[in-house]
């Protein structure tokens, strides 16, 4: 009798050593690896919202989820985290620069993460019980960009996504890079938090035409396409770290087709930052996304 009650006390460790799990697949004949964040509530006779979250440029999976730590929220919540691994891109590489890890693989590669992360979708919902009309992502820099490519250009299979300190492309850089155009195919909610004194030329403010698209550019484009008011309601967020050099206004457009949203959290001051780890901490641009 005592070992039955061993065994049967030892059951909640071994389920919580394995709500993270390191996978590999095979895409696009190279070996990508992605970190799978199981809550610790998950039951397969329900279905799970996906969050997917994608590091920035020359980043990893490991260390975007220090930064963006999903893992509390979603056993909260009971959604799926999901860190993908960007690949080496070495054909995109600027010449005389060290290749690293890139969303935007551009030609003369023909290298796509959009359908790699597609093919991540299948394979869990051919391992877990998933809420495909749940699913979303949400980025940091480089990593936020592709958020927004996932918008475009996995429209039919993302509900809503967030950009963290990450511009929108062009679509004239989509057509120069052979990406192809931006085309959602719903209404779909959209979150982006910008620092207004990013000085990246892929994430500041105000845009770096031709290729990146300014905080204006973005949020008109997605208002009109989700048919939201035309003004947004404005709300200033509590000043709470007196310290940061940054505050915090929310933009809001509501309205939309089927309900949908479009919200900036706009930190004035803001650098190319992750709000709630480093830069402004007034908000908790995790707890803000989800």
């Amino acid at each position: 009798m005592k070992k039955i009650l061993i065994l049967f006390l030892c059951f909640p460790l071994i389920s919580a050593a394995q709500q993270q799990i390191n996978k590999t697949m095979i895409y696009d004949g190279i070996e990508r690896e992605y970190i799978v964040y199981i809550p610790a509530s998950y039951d397969a006779s329900t279905d799970y919202p996906l969050l997917f979250s994608f590091h920035g440029g020359g980043g990893t999976s490991g260390g975007h989820i220090i930064i963006n730590d999903m893992r509390p929220i979603a056993d909260t919540a009971a959604f799926i985290a999901i860190y993908p691994q960007g690949a080496i891109d070495y054909a995109g590489a600027d010449p005389g620069t060290t290749p690293s890890t890139s969303w935007l693989h551009k030609i003369p590669t023909s290298h796509n993460d959009v359908n790699f992360i597609s093919a991540i979708i299948d394979t869990l919902s051919n391992e877990y019980s998933i809420d495909l009309q749940r699913i979303y992502a949400c980025g940091y820099s480089e990593g936020g960009i592709f958020s927004y490519e996932l918008g475009c250009r996995l429209n039919n299979k993302l509900a809503a996504f967030a950009s963290v300190s990450g511009s929108m492309l062009t679509d004239s850089y989509r057509s120069d890079y052979g990406f192809g155009l931006c085309t959602p195919t719903h209404p779909t909610a959209v979150m982006l938090i910008p620092g207004t004194s990013d000085g990246n030329f892929h994430s500041t403010y105000s845009g770096f035409q031709p290729y990146y698209m300014s905080v204006s550019e973005i949020t008109n484009y997605w208002f009109d396409y989700n048919n939201t008011d035309l003004n947004p309601i404005i709300t200033p967020i509590a000043n709470i770290s007196m310290n940061d050099g940054s505050t915090v206004e929310q933009r809001e457009w509501i309205n939309g087709t089927s309900c949908v949203s479009v919200i900036e959290m706009k930190v004035n001051g803001g650098d190319h930052d992750w709000p709630g780890s480093f830069g402004n901490m007034d908000i908790s641009a995790s707890a803000e996304i989800w």
